[in-house]
């Protein structure tokens, strides 16, 4: 009796060793992969903090550039043109405006250059530089943009001739790389992008404080250029992407949530229903580019709307989208318990009103939350309007969606590829985070709708 009794202990302390054992395995095996999913956390938000560090320290310089405060003397030697045109009386309208026009004209062949080069001569003068500066040297340290700023000027006020304002002039591209440093002054004079006499103009300039760097606002005011790259702005490709993006939100959004609702709670299950289930789930994983030769095959070669027109662009952008929004409307209307359809229907409501009335208030979060998430990724998409002609240089503010223009994406695209690497990489970062900001602006516009909306249900 002894000897089993002892046998029976010593094999229940060999199971609690192994139960300790493999208690002990369990722990540190959970312990493991804590760790591990806190190093691929940790993994992927540095990754994110490398990705926007790299893209701000890149993109933020350049929405600063370099200015010169000159005195601008609109002289009336120079601005050789009659008086502004005067509606007399018993005078048509059409003469009127033919006479206005001709005025116009007169202005634009002014020769704003001469202005320009004595405002830099001007300038230097002030700084107390020693050395003589050509016309040509002159004229490359300015943005060759300014002298349709100051034709403008004398538009709008006519008056101002032979008078002398105080303005800021912006320095050119090769003018803010040098200014910047991001050009080498080790390089002989053959392989600089800037005559000698323009270098040493800007380094005096920037010595007595007369060229100063300040908040690139025609960014987001200009259109693109290339006759005058220091201020290209955004402008045009901003409207046509919101123009785009009206287009998805009227068109994607209602089709999608409609097709979504269909198919969900009305749509008899028989193999037709399961086809169109298959070639939905497959089209949200077709590539984009695909859409872009759609879109280029039906909407430009068939119906032959405008090439690079935003609409076109909205309506491509419109079949990506649509399966993204009928699959996540979808899957909200499936979390909705059955037990509030049932609850609905036995209070004596129709299908109509139980889906409309108390299904879908209930799913309206998530609903919401696809629908602003699918047209944040078709802000983002180049493919497919690259494949309909947007990627043309457009150097409008399109007024409506049928007039040609850019979009950011695309902008981003034509920036990257410009030959003034020096000046148009920062550019380009600049219009990433114009971009993402735009995108980080509509995901939190979700979070945030989804919460309230949440909230009140």
């Amino acid at each position: 009796m002894t000897e089993i009794l002892e046998t029976e202990a010593e094999a229940n302390t060999r199971r609690r060793a192994q139960v300790r054992n493999s208690l002990s395995r369990r722990n540190r095996a959970e312990q493991r992969f804590k760790l591990l999913g806190l190093g691929s956390v940790l993994a992927a938000m540095a990754f994110v903090a490398v990705l926007f560090g790299n893209i701000l320290t890149n993109g933020l310089p350049a929405f600063w550039q370099y200015n010169v405060d000159a005195e601008v003397y609109f002289d009336p030697e120079v601005i050789n043109v009659p008086d502004v045109p005067v509606h007399q009386a018993g005078q048509s309208e059409a003469d009127f405006q033919a006479e206005m026009l001709g005025w116009q004209r007169r202005l634009a062949m002014v020769n704003w250059n001469r202005i320009l080069v004595a405002s830099v001569e001007g300038a230097l003068a002030e700084a107390g530089a020693d050395t003589e500066i050509d016309a040509r040297s002159a004229q490359s340290i300015i943005d060759s943009g300014a002298r349709f700023v100051l034709r403008d000027m004398v538009l709008a006020d006519p008056a101002i001739i032979g008078e002398r304002r105080e303005m800021q002039l912006l320095l050119s591209a090769d003018g803010d790389n040098w200014a910047k440093g991001k050009l080498s002054r080790d390089l002989p004079d053959d392989r600089q992008q800037l005559s000698r006499p323009a270098r040493d103009a800007i380094d005096r300039l920037e010595e007595a404080g007369i060229v100063h760097r300040a908040f690139a606002w025609h960014i987001f005011t200009n259109v693109d250029s290339r006759s005058s790259p220091a201020s290209a702005g955004l402008a045009g490709a901003f409207v046509g992407s919101f123009y785009m993006m009206l287009v998805v939100i009227l068109l994607a959004v209602p089709i999608g949530v409609s097709s979504a609702i269909y198919l969900e709670e009305f749509a008899p299950k028989n193999p037709f229903t399961d086809l169109i289930e298959v070639n939905i789930n497959n089209l949200a994983a077709v590539p984009s580019i695909v859409f872009g030769l759609l879109g280029a095959a039906v909407f430009i070669n068939i119906f032959h709307l405008p090439l690079s027109a935003p609409v076109v662009g909205g309506l491509v952008l419109t079949l990506m989208t649509l399966p993204t929004v009928i699959i996540a409307t979808r899957s909200a209307l499936r979390a909705v318990p059955p037990s509030l359809r049932q609850a609905a229907l036995g209070i004596g409501a129709s299908k109509t009103q139980m889906v409309f009335h108390h299904v879908l208030p209930v799913t309206y979060p998530g609903i919401l939350t696809a629908s602003i998430l699918g047209v944040a990724q078709a802000l983002g998409e180049t493919a497919p309007l690259l494949l309909i002609g947007m990627n043309a240089f457009v150097a409008n503010v399109p007024a409506t969606p049928m007039d040609q223009s850019a979009a950011l994406p695309v902008q981003i695209y034509l920036w990257q590829g410009n030959e003034n690497r020096n000046f148009f990489e920062e550019r380009t970062f600049a219009a990433i985070i114009v971009l993402l900001a735009l995108m980080i602006v509509l995901n939190a516009l979700a979070i945030w709708l989804r919460g309230r909306l949440e909230r009140k249900a």
